[in-house]
């Protein structure tokens, strides 16, 4: 299952450097969960042909990821951004109990905000 995530994120970012045929197969196989035999069928290949396709645009995933390291990177920059997020409510919490300041809490819901804004 892992697997399976992993290569969804890697199609999201590097989908559009695949062949429409590479896109196509790994969308249907990973993300429209259908058989090598039932994309075969639909595509009148055979199934070793899907097979071989499929491994193919994996193997170029993991080297545009090798090489290009966006999907490392974003992570990266989520795990920033939710710790931003993290200390903008502790500011806020702290705010609240010792002081209420209009401006601080106005900031905070912005930085959240911001954060948040980048994140999707």
């Amino acid at each position: 299952m892992a697997n399976n995530v992993e290569i969804t994120i890697l199609l999201d970012f590097y989908g559009d450097m695949l062949t429409a045929k590479q896109r196509d197969f790994i969308n249907l196989y990973y993300n429209d969960d259908l058989s090598l035999a039932e994309i075969a069928e639909n595509e009148g290949i055979t199934r070793q042909g899907v097979r071989d396709a499929i491994k193919r645009a994996e193997s170029q995933l993991y080297e545009m990821e090798s090489r290009l390291g966006f999907v490392k990177k974003w992570n990266g920059i989520k795990s920033t951004l939710d710790d931003i997020i993290g200390c903008a409510e502790e500011i806020s919490d702290y705010n609240l109990n010792h002081g209420l300041s209009r401006e601080i809490n106005d900031t905070t819901v912005k930085i959240k905000s911001l954060a948040l804004s980048i994140i999707e």
